[in-house]
């Protein structure tokens, strides 16, 4: 039942009907005094509309209406409110010049206030903006758009608890993709969405109190949208316009204004907020299939490492690491996108940014490296071949563990001096070495697999060594690298062989000589230019403890059969760069006397080598004789030596490296009768050194290399009949094949021969005794360290030998379980789970 009204006088009645009436419609429609009893900001708000809407806003009026909203800021939100109220209904009845002049009106407000109340009045302006953005009129919306963007650069006194910003994001993500007919349109619409969703994030990135735009649902959006225009201007940009239209293109292209603002959006990235940018990133090139043509990826990752802070460059490659490692069942080709996107990443990284896990970076590619290998060798990503699974082409396979490497190459270029020489220990503790590191992982590749792996991880180390610059050799070439290293240069694999010199030849080169060692010549050192310093102690102390090694290896790589031209050049150039670099009196003693012993190799007949190795020692020796005169310049050594090249020149040509180390090499049939005035002289030398100081009783003593456990274990063999060899003597000693030998019979002929066995080894024994004895006393001191040093490495074997089988894990507080087959297994139980006797615990 309706209440009754109230008692009103008919004059007040008359007058609150009237007021009722113009509330609803336009003062301009109304003459007389009844305009007067409208509210006065309803009016200013009238007054600035002209009766024809091309006429614009009436500015006289307008300037009122600013004034008076300064005036009476409690105003302002009605203001808003009425002015919302009337470009709703001018949206409606499709009056689109007062709607503009109504934007134009709040966007002079908005400019002008700043007050306390402007909180109000933005609530009717963004409800406004939404009214246009929602409708399908293209011009309404790029209205909108520009208004929100006035809006966003305003810096408001005040903050805002309840604003949400969720449905801007979402139209100007839309509004980014759209496909409108016209294309002209179309691209205006583009860059409308681009520049509101640079409004969305002014707006927010720095207001704690507004809704996080970091959050997944926001960046979700933002970062697709962008990277969907960064990628249709790049096709746009692809067709090459004319230059005239060129100009033109680039005002109306949304490309740069995308880049700029996908720019400030990661300039404005925090360390938290890195990840929930480059997620959507990643998910964008995974969807649309772009990890494959590289370049549109290698683009937006150089966007992104340019754009962040310096100190969050880590971050991002972490994730891209991730992402590889997620990836790993992928082609080859995304995987060696991804790669190469990593490679240009670590090229930006700032020195050292790599960040505090430097070795699970390298482990990570080392490991996408292993399954590259298996991947071509098996042709599958499961090991199998059934019908259905994913064939690999082997060639792309190559590709990407070749931009592993380079990648492995860039990030080792990005550290410094101590971390690059962690990264190398790191590598070398990954390559499977005869004698050293035989326990792989199953590779299910066999021993190929190995050799590839081998190879591969080789070279990775060819790429981190190389430019490696130290002042301590002690330092860069620890006894834990350079033995595994050099065991490796002992395998019957050539380019494994030629890998390893080439690592070495990084390491020793501290001048940049190098380059000036790969012609083998007969010249004069003084066109070479070299880069001499004095020796330091370190070094010496480097060439005291590692001499030997190095000698004995290089010895050891010129009798290898298949060793090529490539090989005895790298030799040459080690044999050169050990002279330059690290060569005191000792020193060049030492390799005097190993170049003489490396002739008696090529003449000796019991090796077997073929002529191309022997005339190649030949010439490499004479080359290095050479090199060694002019460096001591002893003016009866150099002559010497030229006299010998002289006489080579003439009657043997075939052993001077001008006539070895070429594509067609002239070389004898045979090589049979080598003697006289063609070879080089040991008792000349020293004479005519002894004569400058140097030590005449070591020069006047062969070399002899020492053969070693190591040599055993890795001389012509491959690293797979190594890892053969191990596992067939495993199973062999394993208990469960042990049979029991049986009991020899003794008779009295067993006890005879024993007698007179016994006389013949006590002689033997004496004998023995009495060799040691002259050695020790006669021998150099290098050589008697390197064999004790053998006998300790061997010892040390044994006992690390006895240790495994010995030593068992202690037993477990949880005591043991039996398996079905009545044979116990030791369980393994958390700290937290184990019980203790109560006496224990306190």
């Amino acid at each position: 039942m309706p209440l009754p009204a109230p008692d009103v006088p008919a004059s007040q009645r008359l007058a609150l009907d009237c007021r009722t009436l113009l509330d609803h419609r336009v003062g301009k429609g109304v003459c007389g005094c009844c305009g007067a009893l409208r509210p006065r900001y309803k009016r200013l708000v009238d007054n600035i509309f002209p009766e024809d809407p091309e006429d614009g806003l009436v500015k006289a009026n307008m300037e009122k209406l600013t004034f008076y909203a300064l005036s009476a800021p409690e105003k302002l939100d009605r203001i808003g409110a009425y002015l919302s109220e009337r470009l709703s209904r001018d949206v409606a009845r499709h009056r689109y010049g007062y709607v503009c002049i109504a934007m134009e009106a709040l966007d002079q407000l908005l400019m002008a206030c700043h007050c306390q109340s402007i909180n109000l009045f933005v609530e009717s302006f963004l409800k406004m903006v939404r009214k246009l953005l929602e409708s399908d009129k293209p011009s309404l919306q790029i209205l909108g758009t520009n208004s929100f963007v006035k809006f966003a650069n305003i810096e408001e006194d005040t903050p805002s608890y309840h604003r949400s910003y969720d449905f801007f994001v979402s139209r100007f993500s839309e509004m980014c993709h759209s496909s409108f007919e016209d294309p002209d349109i179309r691209t205006k619409i583009r860059m409308a969405g681009i520049k509101g969703l640079q409004g969305v994030v002014r707006k927010t990135v720095n207001d704690e109190l507004q809704a996080n735009i970091w959050d997944p649902q926001h960046m979700d959006k933002i970062v697709p949208s962008l990277l969907f225009n960064l990628q249709s201007g790049e096709r746009t940009e692809s067709r090459s316009p004319s230059p005239l239209q060129a100009s033109e293109k680039e005002k109306e292209s949304p490309v740069e204004l995308t880049e700029r603002c996908f720019r400030e959006l990661l300039g404005r990235a925090a360390y938290g907020n890195i990840k929930n940018a480059i997620t959507p990133v990643l998910m964008h090139l995974d969807n649309h299939s772009l990890w494959e043509g590289k370049t549109f990826a290698v683009r937006c990752f150089k966007i992104i490492m340019y754009s962040i802070q310096s100190q969050h460059s880590h971050l991002v490659i972490q994730q891209l690491l991730g992402h590889l490692d997620a990836n790993s069942k992928s082609s080859a080709t995304v995987r060696a996108g991804i790669v190469e996107v990593l490679l240009e990443a670590a090229a930006i990284a700032a020195s050292g940014s790599v960040g505090p896990t430097v070795l699970e970076v390298f482990n990570t590619l080392l490991r996408q490296l292993r399954l590259s290998v298996d991947y071509e060798l098996t042709g599958s990503y499961d090991g199998s071949t059934n019908i259905g699974t994913k064939i690999i082409k082997a060639h792309e396979e190559r590709q990407l563990q070749e931009a592993v490497i380079r990648t492995i190459g860039s990030f080792a270029n990005t550290l410094p001096t101590y971390q690059r020489s962690e990264v190398m220990l790191f590598i070398m503790g990954k390559i499977p070495v005869p004698g050293v590191h035989l326990a792989l992982p199953s590779t299910g590749s066999g021993p190929e697999g190995t050799r590839m792996i081998q190879i591969m991880l080789l070279k990775s180390l060819v790429q981190v060594t190389a430019g490696f610059q130290t002042t301590n050799m002690l330092t860069a070439l620890p006894s834990s690298f350079l033995e595994p290293l050099l065991s490796l240069s002992l395998t019957e694999d050539p380019e494994v062989r030629l890998l390893v010199l080439q690592i070495l030849l990084s390491l020793i080169d501290r001048h940049d000589n190098r380059p000036k060692f790969f012609n083998i010549s007969i010249s004069d050192i003084s066109a070479l230019k070299l880069k001499v310093d004095k020796c330091s102690r370190q070094d010496n102390l480097f060439m005291k403890k590692h001499g030997q090694q190095l000698y004995r290896h290089i010895y050891l790589g010129c009798k290898e059969q298949n060793s090529g031209r490539q090989h005895y050049e790298f030799l040459f150039a080690l044999l050169g760069l050990l002279s330059v670099e690290l060569a005191n009196e000792e020193v060049v003693v030492d390799l005097i006397r190993l170049t003489l012993a490396l002739q008696d190799l090529a003449l000796s007949t019991d090796e077997a080598l073929p002529v191309y190795n022997r005339c190649a020692i030949h010439a490499l020796a004479a080359a290095y004789l050479n090199l060694i005169c002019q460096l001591t310049t002893v003016p009866a050594f150099c002559q010497h030596i030229h006299e010998v090249i002289e006489v080579r020149q003439k009657e043997s040509p075939y052993l001077l490296p001008e006539d070895v180390f070429i594509d067609n090499p002239k070389l004898p049939p045979s090589l049979e009768k080598v003697e006289g005035d063609v070879l080089f002289l040991q008792s000349k030398i020293t004479e005519v050194l002894g004569g400058s100081g140097y030590n005449t009783e070591r020069l006047a003593t062969p070399y002899v290399p020492q053969y070693t456990d190591e040599d055993r274990l890795s001389k012509r063999k491959s690293i797979g009949e190594t890892i053969s060899l191990q596992v067939e003597v495993e199973s062999r000693n394993s208990p469960e094949k042990e049979e029991r030998t049986p009991a020899e019979e003794i008779t009295f002929e067993t006890l005879k021969n024993a007698i007179v066995d016994s006389v013949g080894m006590e002689e033997q024994e004496r004998e023995r005794r009495r060799q040691v004895v002259e050695k020790f006393q006669k021998a150099p001191f290098e050589e008697i360290a390197a064999h004790c040093g053998a006998r300790a490495t061997q010892l040390q074997s044994k006992l690390n030998q006895i240790f495994e089988i010995t030593i068992r894990p202690p037993p477990s507080p949880s005591g043991t379980i039996t398996s079905g087959y009545g044979q116990t297994q030791s369980r393994s139980v958390p700290i937290y789970e184990m019980k203790f006797p109560d006496l224990c615990v306190y």
